[in-house]
């Protein structure tokens, strides 16, 4: 960490001076319960992407009592609104508000009551923790604490990547000098925060690879095409050659999921397809791989007479924290929570849409701690069981509000 960016300085202190942890602590005495209760209620009724009618009626509606005006998008689900009109630079927070298409598991009050719709990844806290920084926020602007403004976006489909476009093509980032974001983590303890400069997320693109022959009899492979043969080949060099072609610290990864070919034991077939995803850290690699992959394709088809077609869809960037962002939320987490507090996390291959953003303008996703201290069991995100300590809402709170207020503070508008 190179470059500091605090609070307001002495000279510029907004209305009740730098004590800001000690407006934190007030709001949340007398918002905790109210948060974590619509947290709950999110999570009772989840949405999947892009039919986040409910869950965007009940944000809209909170904002709104606040004295807000809220934009939906033109889809119909997610939103964002403004706060303050101050000359200075424009700081977004984004929270993504839709569920993963899967049972609830969990024996809890808030379970889901939506079959096929749960909450497993915490977008819920998420958009409790937005809302929540939204509303203390709201009350910094009233008091003309603001030097600029904050701008809160609720974005619908973020597990189908989706979401981010949808704002964007909406106008959400216009403006918009830098974004921060949280993703709940289940691996750090509550009252932590993970941060890491550069890729913290992977590329997410689906690839569908359809081979075609003539077909025939298993016994005479040498009158036909063996098309299965030639299938397997395809599945295990391709990923081997793109290993070798680029750079192994970009982390290029193509695993497969799904592999069809034939019906009957005796036949080769006609037709085979397999699908799967690629991965990576690395952007260059990432606009690279596509005409990579159609080459290296090409040449293993080839070798084995099989018709290959590639049909190669993009699905987000990897996510890669600018360093002065990271710095931002640094400095919040070290006044807001204590030194300590903000913590190294490792890369993930998993997608993030956020990517989308950070590609526009600078900013970064951080690692809102979930997990209880000292507990056993540790139940990662996307399984039909996954919950949260509850208390990493008022943390991302306090962390999302003082992000946003160094930023304003100490950044400059474009």
């Amino acid at each position: 960490m190179t470059t500091s960016s605090k609070l307001a300085p002495p000279d510029m202190a907004p209305p009740g001076g730098n004590d800001l942890a000690g407006q934190l602590a007030g709001f949340l005495r007398e918002h905790n319960d109210e948060l974590i209760e619509f947290r709950r209620d999110v999570h009772a009724h989840p949405e999947i992407a892009f039919s986040e009618h409910r869950t965007t009626e009940k944000i809209a509606e909170r904002l709104t009592d606040a004295g807000l005006t809220p934009r939906l998008l033109s889809r119909g689900t997610g939103l964002w609104v403004d706060l303050g009109e101050g000359s200075g630079p424009t700081v977004a927070l984004r929270a993504d508000i839709d569920a993963l298409p899967m049972e609830d598991e969990k024996d809890v009050p808030y379970r889901s009551t939506n079959p096929e719709a749960c909450h497993a990844c915490g977008h819920d806290v998420h958009t409790a923790v937005v809302l929540g920084a939204g509303l203390f926020l709201a009350t910094q602007a009233d008091a003309g604490a603001l030097p600029g403004r904050v701008r809160l976006i609720f974005q619908p489909a973020e597990e189908v990547a989706g979401g981010a476009l949808e704002v964007m093509r909406d106008g959400g980032l216009n403006e918009v000098d830098r974004i921060f974001a949280l993703h709940c983590d289940p691996r750090i303890d509550v009252g932590q925060i993970g941060l890491r400069t550069g890729p913290i997320t992977g590329s997410c693109d689906h690839i569908q690879i359809q081979v075609s022959g003539p077909g025939g009899h298993t016994a005479r492979p040498h009158l036909t095409v063996d098309l299965v043969y030639a299938l397997s080949k395809i599945i295990t060099e391709l990923p081997a050659a793109l290993s070798r072609r680029v750079d192994p610290r970009s982390s290029l990864s193509l695993v497969w999921g799904q592999i069809t070919a034939g019906s009957a034991f005796n036949t080769i077939p006609d037709v085979g397809t397999a699908q799967g995803t690629i991965r990576s850290l690395d952007e260059n690699a990432w606009h690279s791989a596509p005409d990579l992959v159609k080459a290296l394709l090409d040449s293993v088809a080839g070798a084995y007479g099989v018709d290959a077609e590639l049909n190669y869809k993009r699905g987000t960037p990897p996510t890669v924290n600018e360093a002065t962002s990271i710095q931002m939320l640094h400095d919040a987490i070290d006044q807001i929570l204590g030194e300590g507090a903000a913590v190294p996390t490792p890369q993930s291959l998993g997608g993030e849409d956020f990517s989308w953003y950070v590609e526009s303008v600078p900013g970064a996703l951080a690692r809102l701690g979930t997990r209880s201290p000292g507990a056993i069991d540790e139940v990662d995100i996307h399984r039909p069981e996954f919950d949260v300590d509850e208390r990493a809402i008022g943390y991302g709170l306090k962390v999302m509000a003082a992000t946003a207020l160094t930023a304003l503070w100490g950044g400059e508008s474009r």
